[in-house]
């Protein structure tokens, strides 16, 4: 997955990475597959002298001990030491060498950057929980160690030019203006290291056998569409090295902007990149409002426990369901109006169609057993629609393990809603004859069945009431 840079919020482009790559490894775990989740955090580089730097500026007294800090809100301070690094040469330059001391090992940086990464993952953290997501953080620092090996192995195997100081690999079918090949920079005039080289180090480890690296036998990389070109840069460097095994594979999972209803990047009115955390708060919000409003047109009893539950699953579920649904290539508009509908494809149409099967169970008082071998009878065609329809998510499942695309599951949900709900319109159930009934209920459980594995593996809680 792709995720923020330390000292900077989650923010609603990382909604993205985080929850398709979630979903992506529910789905190679459910084939069977061991998966290791993890959390390429941006932690190392220039952006950490200038943190640090602006760190032991606020807090002098305190520059060997920096434990009882709280640095409070972390966007107002990354911004602060942002505009220093751009407006005041002489705190860029200090930042410049703060770089240097932090990748030597200096004891005084290292202390500052661990009270960054600690205060920045509390505030990840409290998303992961609120997304149910389990992931393992391991940032660009863990590479360092490995990055002169992967200049060493460059130049040793003759892939390695200097070209006007720099260390760098020429690519193949990438050209700048002029028609030349662009290079991919290993290492820098001065001697320092950049991204790709950290993504060459980390592709090593994964594929390199323990206790040296993962033993991967397949990477997949989930970023914004904006980096397509440097993975490309990046595998083809890690292809003429031999650094991907044979029967291995890396892919590249891009994905769109997320767009307000203007077609333009999501933004706030006062143009700032909206909080992940306050769009989350958002959706919960307006499910809760709704949720309200129907059950009092519904004259219904609802003690806030289920009312708030029952809202922070609608709520949660309608964002990552509208973004999944999506093709991930492509941009989407976000809007709390269409993913909040209880009609259309949606995350709260597909509860409601769980919550319809529990009803059926609920006032079920035919002896009937789920689990039971049944033979399913045919005497209209929306059963035999509906148990076709069944059969497919094998398909389904196989098709994304392939080619990464989470959004054919959410077509199949769909559809299957679809089908069901017309099945349950058209035909008795509870009312059917004795032999009709024990045939129409197991499609009720297979329905239910198929609905909440696939739910999970979009990472949605379900419902029985709502």
């Amino acid at each position: 997955f792709s995720s923020p840079n330390i000292a900077k919020e989650m923010h609603v482009g990382h909604l993205r990475s985080t929850i398709i790559g979630d979903t992506i490894s529910r789905i190679l775990e459910l084939r069977g597959y061991k998966v290791l989740r993890l959390n390429h955090v941006g932690d190392w580089g220039t952006q950490f002298g200038m943190l640090i730097t602006h760190l032991k500026d606020i807090y002098p007294a305190t520059r060997n001990d920096f434990r009882n800090i709280n640095l409070g809100d972390l966007v107002k301070f990354y911004k602060a030491s942002k505009k220093r690094f751009d407006d005041d040469n002489d705190f860029k330059e200090r930042a410049r060498i703060e770089v240097v001391k932090l990748q030597n090992g200096d004891k005084d940086s290292l202390r500052a950057w661990k009270l960054l990464c600690e205060q920045s993952r509390l505030e990840f953290d409290k998303i992961y929980k609120i997304l149910n997501i389990e992931i393992i953080e391991r940032g660009e620092s863990f590479y360092n160690p490995y990055l002169q090996s992967v200049v060493e192995d460059l130049k040793k195997k003759g892939i390695l030019i200097e070209d006007k100081g720099a260390k760098c690999v020429f690519l193949e079918g990438i050209n700048n203006k002029e028609g030349n090949s662009l290079p991919l920079i290993i290492q820098k005039k001065d001697g320092g290291f950049n991204y790709a080289t950290t993504d060459l180090a980390a592709l090593r480890y994964r594929f390199n056998k323990t206790p040296e690296g993962d033993g991967a036998i397949r990477i997949i990389y989930v970023t914004d569409q904006g980096q397509s070109n440097h993975f490309e840069g990046v595998f083809q460097v890690a292809k003429k090295a031999n650094w991907i095994p044979n029967n291995c594979e890396v892919d590249h999972v891009p994905f769109g902007l997320v767009q307000g209803i203007d077609g333009k990047k999501l933004k706030t009115r006062e143009g700032e990149t909206i909080r992940l955390k306050d769009l989350l708060s958002e959706s919960i919000r307006r499910a809760k409002e709704d949720l309200i409003t129907r059950i009092d047109k519904e004259n219904r009893k609802e003690d806030m426990e289920f009312i708030n539950k029952t809202s922070r699953i609608i709520g949660i579920s309608a964002v990552k369901y509208a973004d999944l649904s999506q093709n991930r290539i492509t941009n989407y508009q976000f809007s709390f109006g269409k993913m909040l509908a209880l009609n259309g494809n949606t995350a709260p149409y597909l509860l409601y169609t769980l919550v319809r099967i529990s009803g059926i169970n609920r006032k079920n008082n035919y002896k009937y057993n789920p689990d039971q071998e049944i033979n399913i009878s045919f005497s209209d065609d929306v059963e035999w629609n509906l148990l076709k329809k069944l059969l497919k998510l094998d398909e389904i499942i196989i098709s994304i393990e392939k080619d990464l695309f989470p959004n054919r599951l959410c077509n199949y949900l769909f559809e299957l809603c679809q089908i069901f709900n017309r099945f349950y319109d058209k035909v008795p159930i509870l009312k059917a004859k004795n032999e009709q009934i024990s045939s129409r209920l197991k499609l009720c459980a297979l329905t239910e069945k198929t609905l909440k594995l696939s739910l999970d593996l979009l990472g949605i809680e379900t419902l029985e009431r709502m």
